[in-house]
């Protein structure tokens, strides 16, 4: 089938959108990626633009992303980000508008473990748990509680200056527009040197910090502070998930943006100017050979790094050329295990004693990082925990993938082994600058928020701030982009 010719295709778009006018909405918007990154902005686009507007979704793999789930005994588990916060506002929007629902939560205690032994030991008992923290660490979990607190609660104005329509043509100018110079300097200085500044101790760094780092990003206390707080906040307050697994959350979103969703690989975006009008050209690779579309819009929300030949679209046309991305990403190998745990190995040679569902490391860079004895995606009523002594489904977050004897390490024996691989988080630190979310006029790059903090929410936020960009840039509304003092100027628009 021959490919259309681009002057036809060109001509064709701008009698589309500019017939109507200078105030008529873009024809056809593109988002590269159906992750939740992809999804959400795929809805916020067509919240904003109206339901005129086409949008069509780029994904090569499945729709979800890092939001996953594999199946052992035809029950299925999450494999990608397994729980959300309370204050994840923009994800409990989803599961509302979507008519989903919370998964019940089946409690399991935690451990900390040290490589010999475990260093902090969860109860079942509340005052026990503060009792042992202080008798070991201090007051060091309270002033990280009361800094965390401080962080989250200039973060969470985002929601407030998204609400009245504001955006942010760069990570540092979000940042800035929340916390001021503190939030961009702490995308600077590291975990540890910002909660010793507090007052917390470096033991209460190694033993409790770390572990948390590691079990979320799979890094250590010399991470970034920013990214760090959020992972920390992460770790405290309620977690929920979706009933039947989080990835319905994209779907979902998908189907309400009634987006037309093209299993591809996206390959180049091409830029084409005609009588002043910006279109880009969008060249993908599918089953059924090389094509491309035009597009008034372009969204990529899929992660941009050199380290990544999978994602490696070419820029032809723009002037100045558009940088690559710089950075790394962290691997991280998540292994779903069905079998019985090596108790021993933590200390415990009678299984039936052993009273941990979640394990946490310390002894960076051990071989695994997280093991979690994990509950299905669907739960019923009558559902409860298996006991330790008992075959079950434990999910092992590794920097990479286990070798036979450590799953013989972890495991007296085990039925199955199953792995999921993925570039998760980028790698803080291996850039220097935070990148910006405005590639060109219309062309967008929502992942560049993830180079500060790296979670489902914080693209969920991307996503909003990605989508008021492009509506404000469209309709030349330049006072709702990068505004300063907004705290102020939000408080006199109420």
């Amino acid at each position: 089938m021959a490919r259309a010719v681009p002057l036809l295709a060109i001509l064709a778009m701008l009698l589309t959108t500019t017939t109507a006018g200078g105030d008529a909405p873009p024809g056809k918007i593109a988002v590269i990626g159906a992750g939740i990154g992809g999804s959400a902005v795929a809805h916020f686009l067509q919240q904003h633009f109206g339901p005129r507007v086409q949008i069509v979704v780029y994904e090569k793999g499945a729709v979800g992303g890092r939001l996953a789930t594999i199946s052992v005994n035809k029950q299925n588990y999450e494999s990608g980000a397994a729980s959300f916060h309370s204050l994840s506002l923009h994800m409990q929007d989803f599961i509302k508008l979507l008519g989903l629902r919370q998964r019940r939560e089946v409690v399991g205690r935690s451990a900390i473990f040290g490589g010999e032994h475990f260093v902090l030991e969860e109860t079942d008992w509340y005052l026990l748990n503060l009792f042992r923290l202080w008798w070991h660490y201090g007051i060091s979990f309270l002033r990280l509680q009361m800094w965390v607190e401080e962080v989250m609660e200039k973060f969470m104005r985002i929601y407030k200056y998204q609400a009245h329509g504001y955006a942010f043509s760069g990570v540092e100018e979000l940042l800035y527009s929340l916390g001021e110079a503190t939030f961009v300097n702490m995308t600077q200085r590291s975990v540890a040197e910002s909660l010793l500044q507090v007052g917390v101790t470096q033991r209460f760094i190694d033993d409790v910090v770390s572990a948390v780092l590691r079990a979320s990003y799979g890094q250590s206390a010399s991470m970034p502070a920013f990214a760090g707080a959020m992972s920390l906040a992460g770790a405290q307050g309620n977690l929920w998930s979706v009933e039947g697994g989080n990835k319905q959350v994209c779907s979902g979103l998908l189907k309400l943006a009634k987006a037309s969703v093209i299993q591809a690989t996206v390959t180049s975006v091409t830029l084409h100017t005609t009588e002043g009008k910006a279109l880009y050209q969008v060249g993908y690779e599918s089953d059924r050979g090389n094509n491309s579309e035009f597009y008034d819009i372009v969204v990529i929300a899929a992660p941009l790094h050199l380290d990544n030949s999978s994602n490696n679209i070419t820029f032809e046309g723009f002037t100045p050329p558009i940088d690559d991305i710089q950075g790394t990403f962290q691997p991280t190998v998540v292994s779903l295990v069905h079998g019985y745990l090596n108790s021993s190995y933590f200390g415990f040679p009678d299984p039936k004693l052993f009273p941990f569902a979640n394990i946490l490391t310390t002894d960076f860079p051990s071989f695994f990082c997280t093991l979690d004895n994990i509950c299905p995606v669907n739960i019923s009523a009558s559902f409860r925990r298996k006991q330790p002594q008992e075959a079950a489904v434990w999910r092992v977050q590794s920097p990479k993938p286990l070798f036979r004897t450590e799953l013989k390490t972890l495991f007296r024996s085990y039925y199955s082994v199953q792995t999921a691989e993925w570039q998760a988080h980028p790698l803080y630190g291996s850039r220097r600058s935070l990148p910006k979310f405005v590639l060109h006029d219309q062309l967008f790059y929502l992942n560049a928020l993830e180079w500060a903090a790296s979670s489902v929410e914080m693209m969920a936020v991307a996503a909003k701030n990605v989508a008021l960009l492009a509506y404000n840039r469209w309709y030349q509304d330049l006072d709702k982009i990068d505004q300063k003092d907004l705290i102020h100027k939000v408080k006199t628009e109420l």
